[in-house]
């Protein structure tokens, strides 16, 4: 299998595109051609465990890895969640499911991705034959960060930087990455938001001046976000797994339709969706659920992408805090027909403008495929409450956004005429209630708590949930990183790091 370009100057391995992350023209990598998951393989992976249908879907993609071995890989990895299970799916009522994605290490549902992804660029750089060591340079909204560095922590021949919004994440993100063990790892907080720090890595990754400096210090620069494919692939294994246990568990049959709710910032989640219809999975909407930064909401419903005066909110939902979707542009890519060179040019209209537009019958597409809505802060508390009133589910800020869009998307069917009967929905939930236990604990009472584990207490009481260990731990740990900057400061702190 080979990559190539949303831009067109690039053509690559499956190796070859997770150690390098972004291609060298500024584009991201895609699959030549999608591979297919046929009709008798997703009948075998009816009896198959969570890492056999993920080792399925990832050697379509990365044949050059041994499928033994990818399996070992994928096994180790979801053996680090809880009871086993790395994406259970909960019934909530008929027709409407919770696939719960955040039972890994850091409590998010980058776990998926980010305790594979050091196996695929450990084994990536081998192929290769790279002796570098390889510096993880990550920009996250919150979650991303520790699940990156929890999964390359102490792992040899690497080195990972963090950087974040220093008041832009959720105080228990913060502590979960300013605590983080481990000899390889540097987190730094940046004055400023997500896209200033996501602008700023890519910028990095894009300069000749800086890949000589560090190629001076032996380093190679690679990435953790979902602008790595490495990131996004093992993703695409989770809309599999809760399709097939939605068969197995006798509530669809096998090639009926289901429909997909995603909180979205960046793209990568819902992205991993329509990756996974164009292998074969019987999708029907994919519904785009975005909290007050609505940009994505607006594109997708009007075809015009335009940040160029629109003002950026901190929510209670801040790791879906961007204006900048990176992900978007390999479905512009798509869209367009792989017009490699109209997306270049929307890439430069973004930069320039800070806008571009889409034609008719692009637009045309997007809402075949996609329903797109929003929650307000207001919204997003009011459905946390009362979902959990009614059904004493609990959910974080960024689940209680996917499910008020989800509820809106099911009105907007029975107002049809003739009304449309819905499709099985299933809502992606992306991180424990336990991460945001301010908002949370708000949401459940309308009280607030300023101490991020006395929220989890008072959360626990409430709900009977069980409190992850890994963040009840963090209370005790000492605060390692401290460094605070501007943005045109990162690379300083990038030399710093490797020395």
């Amino acid at each position: 299998m080979y990559f190539i370009s949303t831009r067109g100057n690039e053509r690559v391995t499956g190796a070859e595109a997770v150690v390098q992350g972004l291609a060298k023209d500024g584009g991201l990598f895609v699959p030549e051609k999608f591979p297919s998951v046929s009709a008798e393989e997703m009948e075998r992976m009816l009896a198959m465990d969570y890492p056999e249908r993920a080792a399925l879907v990832l050697s379509k993609y990365f044949d050059e890895y041994d499928k033994d071995e990818l399996l070992s890989a994928l096994k180790a990895a979801y053996a680090q969640f809880d009871d086993g299970d790395a994406a259970p799916l909960v019934k909530v009522e008929n027709g409407m499911f919770m696939l719960e994605l955040y039972h890994g290490p850091t409590c998010a549902f980058k776990d998926m991705a980010l305790t594979v992804l050091p196996y695929l660029l450990r084994k990536g750089c081998d192929l290769l034959g790279i002796k570098e060591t390889v510096l993880i340079l990550v920009a996250t909204s919150g979650d991303t960060g520790k699940a990156a560095l929890e999964g390359f922590r102490d792992r040899e021949g690497v080195k990972i930087m963090v950087v974040y919004p220093d008041d832009g994440v959720s105080k228990m993100q913060k502590l979960q990455m300013c605590t983080q063990d481990g000899e390889n790892v540097n987190v730094v907080a940046v004055k400023g938001n997500f896209d200033d720090c996501q602008t700023t890595v890519k910028r990095i990754f894009h300069s000749e001046e800086c890949k000589e400096e560090l190629a001076k210090r032996n380093i190679r620069l690679s990435s953790a976000n979902s602008i790595n494919f490495g990131r996004l692939a093992p993703q695409i294994a989770y809309y599999f797994s809760a399709y097939l246990d939605l068969v197995s568990s006798e509530q669809i049959k096998m090639g009926d339709k289901v429909d997909f709710t995603v909180p979205t910032g960046n793209f990568g989640n819902i992205l991993a969706a329509y990756y996974a219809k164009q292998m074969g999975l019987p999708v029907g909407r994919l519904v785009c659920a975005s909290n007050r930064n609505n940009v994505l909401t607006d594109f997708l419903l009007r075809g015009v992408y335009d940040v160029s005066k629109r003002p950026f909110f901190k929510t209670m939902s801040p790791s879906m805090d961007i204006l900048i979707s990176s992900n978007l542009e390999r479905l512009l890519f798509e869209l367009s027909g792989r017009d490699a060179a109209l997306t270049a040019e929307r890439m430069e209209s973004l930069v320039k403008t800070g806008k571009y537009s889409v034609r008719a019958e692009e637009l045309k597409s997007i809402r075949e495929q996609f329903y797109a809505g929003y929650a307000s802060e207001d919204d997003t508390v009011d459905c946390v409450y009362e979902f959990f009133t009614e059904y004493g589910y609990p959910m974080d800020p960024h689940t209680g956004v996917a499910m008020f869009v989800a509820e809106r998307y099911h009105e907007s069917l029975e107002k049809e005429t003739p009304p449309v009967t819905p499709a099985p929905m299933v809502v992606v939930s992306t991180a424990s209630p336990y991460k945001f236990p301010q908002a949370v604990y708000y949401a459940l009472t309308g009280n607030d708590v300023k101490d991020s584990f006395k929220g989890i207490k008072r959360i626990n009481l409430l709900t009977a949930m069980k409190v992850p260990e890994s963040l009840k731990e963090i209370r005790y740990k000492p605060i390692r990183f401290k460094t605070s900057v501007s943005a045109d400061k990162i690379f300083e702190e990038v030399l710093k790091f490797v020395g």
